[in-house]
């Protein structure tokens, strides 16, 4: 998927660039910058120092050297003071240039922390959404994977009244063993884990029986039983793109999804059985209700349950008529669960 969240150390990535977040005089001497410092070797402070002074907002490259990524795209963010004194301003362009950059160099993955989030004090739930929002905003015109790294789940606040709303909408059930797996630290078992796990093979089947046949249908034979086969998922989502107006990249743009994978299903409409989280994925793009979303997921053998914490977190957005891919993926992240998008 083009935006993704995770939790990552960033010098441990292996992508085209990553993004440190340093000073004007682009000296590591703590957090991100320290770290991308000792990571990558002393070339990096000799080659710093030829580049330095960095102006807050904008952004250097140099070579990798000991890291596994190839670049380091180097920005200057803002000091927080309040909200007050254009630390937003600064943020975006840190984010901004720094995207450019890693397209003027051809790469394709691309790695950011959350910039000013650490000593200079930038609030990290804050920054996670605006980094969110720019990055996006930034990725409908390019094509790019962009990885946000959040080392830990103290980088950002969800927000506690939709964590206890969707809380309340998953199984009783599966909140309690969960929280009682996660206090006493052990690993849930192989078969628990698949059980609330959205690819699990039991979360592609119906929750509801299937019609029986008619009695008609019951004297057909099965040639002609065959011939009456429903359209296949990618029919069924090129419609959906034609009845909303939608050209083929703001669709996938918006269901963050690569070109790429959209290019496999243009080429290959009859087979392309897409995973759960493109499916719904595109759902979302489409803004789709609960019945046109659950549609569109028959026709890849698929659906949304009350059994699974990833296909009630899905409902509960939709049903709210909340169609933010990136605050739905937010949810997602804070359960644990795998993100929309491919």
């Amino acid at each position: 998927m083009p935006l993704q969240i995770i939790r990552q150390d960033i010098t441990k990535m292996h992508v085209d660039a990553i993004v440190n977040t340093t000073n004007e005089d682009m000296i590591g001497y703590s957090g991100v910058d320290l770290a991308v410092h000792k990571g990558a070797g002393p070339q990096l402070e000799a080659a710093c120092e030829q580049l330095a002074p960095l102006p807050l907002g904008s952004a250097k490259i140099t070579s990798g050297y000991d890291l596994d990524a190839e670049y380091i795209i180097h920005t200057a963010g803002p000091v927080w003071e309040g909200g007050n004194a254009g630390e937003s301003d600064i943020l975006k362009s840190c984010y901004v240039e720094s995207l450019k950059l890693a397209v003027e160099v051809g790469c394709e993955t691309v790695a950011f922390p959350l910039i000013s989030a650490g000593t200079y004090g930038f609030p990290k739930n804050l920054v996670l959404k605006f980094a969110v929002q720019v990055i996006s905003e930034f990725l409908f015109d390019h094509e790019l994977t962009v990885y946000l790294c959040v080392f830990d789940r103290t980088s950002y606040e969800f927000s506690k009244k939709l964590f206890h709303e969707i809380s309340e909408l998953i199984n009783d059930d599966y909140v309690a063993e969960y929280a009682q797996f996660a206090s006493e630290s052990v690993a849930l078992p192989r078969q628990t884990r698949s059980l609330f796990h959205p690819k699990s093979r039991a979360s592609a089947e119906g929750c509801k029986s299937m019609p029986l046949l008619s009695e008609e249908t019951v004297g057909q034979s099965l040639q002609e039983y065959m011939k009456e086969m429903d359209k296949p998922f990618a029919y069924k989502l090129f419609d959906w793109i034609d009845k909303r107006e939608m050209t083929d990249v703001e669709c996938y743009k918006k269901a963050n999804v690569d070109k790429k994978t959209f290019s496999k299903i243009k080429c290959n409409p009859q087979t392309y059985k897409p995973s759960k989280q493109t499916a719904v994925a595109f759902a979302i793009a489409l803004k789709l209700n609960l019945e046109e979303t659950q549609n569109l997921l028959a026709s890849a053998g698929l659906t949304l349950s009350d059994s699974f914490a990833f296909d009630k977190i899905i409902r509960y957005f939709i049903q709210k008529e909340i169609y933010d891919i990136f605050e739905i993926n937010e949810a997602l992240f804070e359960f644990d669960q795998v993100l929309l998008g491919c």
